[in-house]
């Protein structure tokens, strides 16, 4: 067997080709904002509002002014780190790794045993294995996983912990979903302030949407997902999507990083409560997939970022969180997010989609990105195919 990240790294590869001040090192990029051509209508305006439960734009702080950011290594020579999740105030954090362990995480530093281990069921390889986990957030007692099972499907379950240790046993599987092929599973899990949790899924996998399952409305695949985790039902709230592999949900919005196939990645906003549709297979980014035949882009909500292959390294968009710390107020309300094969970061304020800022200058390239985490306090992490990483201030 291939190493999971050689394994991953080959079949993103595939699936791929088939506000703020900012500091003074930091540099604006060019982002490709025309509309999809030849479109044969406009595509729905979507209002995004502030998020209800974030900290205002405008921050007063006394701290010394930013210089620029900076990496420090928290845990390194990791087997595929995957997701680092934590609720807020607390002085945990879980760290699951692609093969099928949780890990606590305290002061930086992991647990010597596993908070659970459940390689024996999880299919760890290329895009399959453990690809999503969250605590809930008032019954600490409890937290969920998304992994490809033995046979190659989707399951979202629960588990029981008392703070150190799970129960293996005591998984409650709430959902299964049939993967028609081994790419495109999607990956990320996250709650909502409506109390659902949120699963993305892509479209079945291959290439080219082979399975029509893009704008079909009668599967949960190539959407976003709400699951109700005490009786598990599951509807689809989103739609058009290709392979969200990870999303975040700011107040009443969700940001999504949905990975291309030829050639554009894009990162789309959209209130929790619009349906929206976000285009595949009819556009790709901005563009229509099938440019020879035109596209209908009437009630598509369209990206606010476009990120052409080849854009520094970029083949597979990275998607991560919209920063709400208070290290780095100056970052208050952006959205980081990176590319697994470019390795670089870069940030947008969703509502004003021109503003993106690189910052690669700042932190450097330190290896494939392949998710982001945050910490108790709201702090973000970075996460390589080995190592896990803290966004930190440079004053």
């Amino acid at each position: 067997m291939q190493s999971v990240g050689a394994s991953l790294a080959m079949l993103l590869l595939v699936s791929a080709c088939t506000a703020a001040q900012p500091a003074p090192t930091t540099v604006p990029v060019t982002v490709t904002t025309e509309s999809p051509a030849p479109a044969t209508t406009a595509a729905t305006t979507t209002t995004i509002a502030p998020a209800t439960t974030a900290a205002p734009s405008t921050t007063t702080t006394t701290l010394p002014p930013l210089e620029g950011l900076a990496y420090e290594e928290v845990a390194g020579d990791l087997p595929f780190p995957i997701v680092l999740t934590s609720l807020p105030g607390s002085d945990t954090a879980l760290l699951a790794t692609k093969d099928g362990v949780v890990w606590l995480m305290q002061d930086g530093a992991l647990t010597s045993d596993p908070v659970l281990d459940i390689r024996g069921r999880v299919t760890n390889r290329g895009e399959q294995g453990l690809l999503g986990l969250v605590q809930h957030p008032e019954d600490r007692s409890r937290f969920y996983v998304h992994y490809t099972d033995r046979s190659g499907d989707t399951v979202v379950s629960e588990f029981k912990w008392d703070g150190s240790v799970a129960d293996p046993d005591s998984e409650r599987v709430l959902l299964e979903v049939d993967q028609p092929a081994s790419n495109h599973n999607g990956g990320m899990l996250q709650f909502g302030p409506d109390g659902m949790l949120y699963l993305g899924l892509g479209d079945g996998g291959a290439a080219n949407d082979r399975f029509g399952n893009g704008q079909n409305p009668d599967t949960l695949l190539a959407g976003l997902v709400a699951i109700d985790v005490e009786s598990g039902e599951a509807r689809k709230v989103m739609s058009g999507l290709r392979n969200p592999w990870r999303f975040w949900i700011d107040g009443e919005n969700v940001v999504i990083a949905d990975v291309g196939q030829n050639a554009y990645e894009e990162i789309s906003v959209a209130p929790l409560d619009s349906r929206a549709n976000f285009g595949w297979p009819i556009t790709e980014g901005l563009h229509c997939f099938r440019p020879s035949s035109g596209c209908d882009t009437t009630g598509l909500t369209l990206p606010i970022v476009e990120v052409r292959h080849g854009d520094g390294g970029a083949c597979s968009i990275t998607g991560g969180i919209v920063y709400r710390g208070s290290a780095i107020p100056e970052m208050n309300g952006r959205y980081f997010y990176s590319d697994y094969c470019g390795g670089w970061l870069r940030s947008v304020d969703p509502l004003d989609p021109a503003d993106v800022l690189d910052h690669t200058g700042d932190v450097g390239v330190h290896g494939r990105v392949g998710s982001f985490g945050i910490d108790g306090a709201g702090e973000m992490y970075v996460l390589t195919t080995t190592t896990v990483i803290k966004v930190v201030p440079v004053r």
